[in-house]
């Protein structure tokens, strides 16, 4: 019989795939949104979908009326409201629940690499990443005091074609290093950070979904593959034909006074160099390796924003942050 799954989301980077690969392993896929279609990321045929704003409980409950489920995922939660909100709905409907945590939630600063799951989670700098702790710590006390069947997985910067994995603008840095303008790269660019192509994630993912091992655990899943910042620029460059791309190297403390919201996120995650471990991951799915280097991510990217002119925007305000910064640093 085929296994039952869940999906709260459906269409984001991580989530589209995860759900095409699920329909392809003979997964029997339902996917809770609020409904309509993702001109981006399109259900995949076969998905079964209702439809809810899933910040409204007593909908979700009247929407899942009668259904149980062998697996519930959601992608979409954000707070320890969120999540206790689905404590409450899923107990006694699924035989587990999976929470999207993020991997910025490890120590930051990191205390030691590589990261393993048994990294300390603490992270003074940034919001986002101390609401998917409190999320976790939610969801570590449910277990262990009513056995609630909850389980975490913790991405790391996972992209797709239609995302372009930069520190601050997206596609404006590739139209910037096109046209010969500098481009900010935070501290002296030589930190490490890890990219994972969302099909690579998608791949150690799914094969985890209704594994009772991992019930009650933790596991993340990110490539093996790391680069520095300046590697990942001059990737995108190449992709979008530029040899030499003008990157002027800003200190990470000056760019987060710059932009205070920007800068929790590489305070808190982009600015430190970041190795994982993925034994965990493997012994648990044997044979996941992931193969997306990034340098053919960076050609995807390009090609798709290159097929969709009306994709290929600047953001007006990343471009001042860009030249204001390139002129006092450059």
């Amino acid at each position: 019989m085929a296994l039952k799954v869940l999906f709260v989301g459906g269409t984001g980077i991580i989530s589209s795939a995860c759900a095409d690969l699920a329909v392809r392993r003979g997964v029997d896929l339902t996917v809770l949104n609020r409904g309509g279609t993702s001109s981006k990321r399109p259900l995949p045929e076969g998905v079964h979908q209702l439809t809810a704003d899933v910040r409204d409980s007593a909908a979700v409950r009247e929407a899942l009326r009668g259904r149980e489920f062998d697996v519930a995922v959601d992608f979409v939660a954000f707070t320890p409201e969120h999540v206790a909100a689905d404590v409450e709905t899923f107990r006694g409907r699924v035989g587990q629940y999976w929470f999207v945590s993020s991997a910025s939630a490890y120590q930051k600063p990191v205390g030691h690499l590589p990261v393993t799951e048994s990294t300390p989670l603490a992270n003074p700098f940034w919001g986002y990443s101390r609401d998917k702790i409190a999320c976790e710590e939610l969801l570590t006390r449910a277990y262990r005091e009513e056995g609630f069947p909850a389980a975490v997985v913790r991405p790391s910067h996972t992209y797709d074609r239609t995302s372009v994995p930069t520190t601050d603008g997206g596609w404006t840095v590739v139209e910037r290093m096109r046209r010969g303008a500098p481009v900010v790269v935070h501290g002296d660019g030589t930190s490490l950070w890890v990219l994972t192509h969302h099909t690579d994630f998608a791949a150690g993912f799914v094969p985890l979904l209704g594994e009772p091992a991992v019930t009650g655990e933790a596991v993340h899943i990110t490539s093996d593959e790391a680069l520095t910042w300046d590697a990942v620029h001059r990737a995108l460059a190449r992709a979008a034909g530029v040899d030499d791309p003008h990157l002027v190297h800003v200190p990470s403390e000056a760019i987060a006074r710059e932009d205070p919201e920007r800068g929790a996120s590489l305070l808190g995650d982009k600015a430190h160099s970041v190795l994982f471990d993925n034994t965990k991951l493997k012994r648990l799915v044997p044979g996941f390796a992931a193969v997306t280097t990034f340098s053919a991510g960076a050609r995807e990217i390009v090609e798709h924003h290159d097929a969709h002119p009306e994709l290929r925007r600047a953001d007006p305000e990343a471009e001042a942050r860009h030249d204001r910064l390139a002129a006092r640093w450059g």
